[in-house]
């Protein structure tokens, strides 16, 4: 693929979202943005950052453009970041009338579309007519709130197309960004999925008042639980010790900034689910992740074992006891 000026789309205004403006912000992008609730626009114009996420984000007005009408954002763009929730996607993909054919469509959401529980790549080849070659997927490991503070941070850019992927990778490399390519797309967004299951666990050992020796063994498991997951969905050479798989699944099960770790936590603690949902009032995707994944291999012909997603399903899904779970589990993994 040529170099050219690419102009990007993106779709969604959440911490993840406004990390990745202010990422192709520094390398001079022209930004189109999407922004469902135009009182969002009108405060970020007149405060110059987002009024819900990021808020110590000064954004440079000079290169965005934003928009509450999806269909203009698509039509300006010639890369469409998707950077909604999973549960959300879905709604919001459906409002698009824009052909998005010959769309370069990025993925950078963690989790299978709800309706179709299909990986987002598959899912915009099915329904949107989007080529496997046209398509990216943004892994980390990578915190929004890191993203903010310039700490250095990386992302893993996959493709089938690894032109395409290359010159796609160079625009987000800045002086607090690095970016490794890869052409492992399904294997990045499963893990992107399946990080966030693993964390919640972490954090319901936490709230449960298991220490750093327990919970370093049950990271251990979990790569090698998602090792498992993975190769039975797609079978391929990969190293699951680099970043995109282990290096995601440590930052996100360790870090005060992880949201699947905090509502985890207070799972562990005795919060109910929706309890724990109203106190944080933000999005953690390894509850509906959780459902997914569980059933996802229940249901195929070779079953991966996985006791730890197992484990995390009772606790929410069938409200068993966190302690007895967790006691259950202990004297499975090793």
């Amino acid at each position: 693929m040529k170099e050219t000026k690419l102009k990007f789309g993106v779709i969604g205004s959440g911490s993840w979202a406004t990390a990745l403006i202010k990422i192709l912000s520094e390398n001079n992008n022209d930004i189109n943005w999407y922004i469902r609730n135009s009182e969002n626009i009108e405060f970020i114009k007149s405060n110059f950052h987002n009024p819900n996420y990021l808020s110590s984000v000064e954004l440079n007005l000079n290169k965005l453009n934003m928009s509450s009408d999806i269909n203009k954002v698509v039509e300006n763009s010639d890369v469409i970041i998707i950077a909604i929730p999973s549960e959300y996607v879905n709604n919001e993909m459906n409002k698009i009338e824009v052909n998005l054919s010959d769309k370069i469509i990025m993925c950078a959401l963690k989790g299978l579309v709800q309706e179709t529980n299909l990986l987002f790549g598959e899912h915009m080849h099915k329904y949107f007519d989007v080529s496997k070659d046209n398509f990216l997927v943004i892994g980390g490991p990578c915190h929004a709130e890191e993203v903010a503070l310039e700490k250095l941070s990386y992302l893993t850019i996959g493709s089938s197309n690894l032109n395409l992927c290359k010159v796609v990778s160079d625009k987000f490399k800045c002086k607090y960004i690095n970016v490794k390519t890869s052409d492992d797309v399904f294997g990045i967004e499963y893990a992107s999925m399946l990080k966030n299951i693993f964390a919640l666990a972490v954090g319901i050992s936490n709230g449960l008042g298991y220490g750093d020796n327990y919970q370093s063994v049950l990271m251990s498991n979990s790569i090698k639980e998602m090792k498992r997951f993975i190769s039975k969905r797609h079978k391929i050479k990969r190293n699951i010790n680099n970043s995109a798989y282990l290096g995601d699944l440590l930052v996100t099960g360790y870090s005060s900034f992880s949201r699947n770790r905090m509502f985890g936590n207070m799972i562990g603690k005795g919060y109910t689910v929706k309890a724990a949902q109203l106190e944080m009032k933000m999005v953690a995707e390894g509850y509906i992740a959780t459902k997914k994944a569980f059933l996802l291999n229940n249901n195929a012909k070779k079953k991966a074992k996985t006791p730890i997603i197992d484990a995390v399903y009772k606790i929410l899904y069938d409200k068993r006891s966190a302690k007895k779970v967790f006691k259950d589990l202990s004297d499975i993994i090793s």
